[in-house]
């Protein structure tokens, strides 16, 4: 079976090569002054930010500050990665579409089954990344909820830690699936089925999306290594539900 592992490394190979370049780098050049913008504005408000949590926690869990505060740390960190992975996957969505079909083309010798045109493609694949941030974000609320709270804060990080990976399996699975016409729900249901190739393929790539700039130029890899994950995986899944 296909890891996580080998579907990334072949997948940054390919998308370097000659013919897909081309969907790699505007993105990378516009993520670029995405990061550089919000990470200006992040390292002058942080410790504000850390001292008015600490400032929450109850008296009686002063003896716990040594535990509590990096966990606020941990947790802040992981807020600021999500937020700078909605932005930046909202504006890249139209390439990372194109790319995962080329991808596609190259990996498995199978156009993907889709019958839209350039630009309504572009445009779907916008509304697309909306849906997924209806479903990511009530979610994402409740998890920075939970964040505030005495005592149910100290489980926040691993919470985190599973959602962002099963968030990452959802953002980058989606651009091949989209493009064979799976529904959102059915994406979701097939990624569900394989609880294994999902997890540990979103926890890979959320490992890569934290190492600072080189994520930029892995990050289209990752597309291509969830069609690798799609073709070996998920494709020949039952339709769990019709596409809308």
């Amino acid at each position: 079976m296909l890891t996580a592992f080998e579907a990334l490394s072949r997948g940054t190979r390919l998308v370097y090569s000659r013919g897909l370049r081309r969907y790699v780098f505007l993105p990378i050049l516009v993520n670029l002054l995405v990061y550089a913008a919000m990470l200006s504005y992040v390292f002058g408000e942080f410790g504000g930010w850390v001292d008015s949590w600490m400032a929450m926690v109850p008296t009686w869990l002063n003896w716990l500050d040594w535990l509590i505060w990096p966990l606020f740390v941990v947790s802040l960190l992981v807020i600021v990665f999500f937020s700078f992975t909605l932005i930046t996957h909202l504006i890249a969505a139209p390439f990372y579409g194109f790319l995962a079909a080329r991808a596609e083309v190259e990996l498995t010798g199978r156009e993907p089954i889709d019958d839209r045109g350039w630009l309504k493609t572009g445009v779907d694949a916008l509304g697309r990344e909306l849906v997924k941030l209806g479903y990511i974000l009530p979610r994402m609320i409740g998890l920075f909820i939970i964040s505030w709270i005495p005592v149910l804060n100290l489980i926040a990080p691993l919470l985190w830690a599973a959602f962002t990976a099963w968030t990452m399996a959802i953002t980058y699975l989606d651009y091949p699936m989209d493009n064979n016409k799976v529904s959102f729900t059915d994406m979701r249901k097939r990624l569900a089925t394989r609880k294994w190739p999902s997890f540990t393929f979103g926890g890979l790539v959320t490992l890569v999306t934290w190492i600072p700039l080189a994520n930029l130029f892995l990050i289209p890899g990752a597309v291509a290594g969830a069609v690798l994950m799609w073709d070996r995986h998920y494709r020949d899944l039952p339709a769990l539900t019709q596409r809308r």
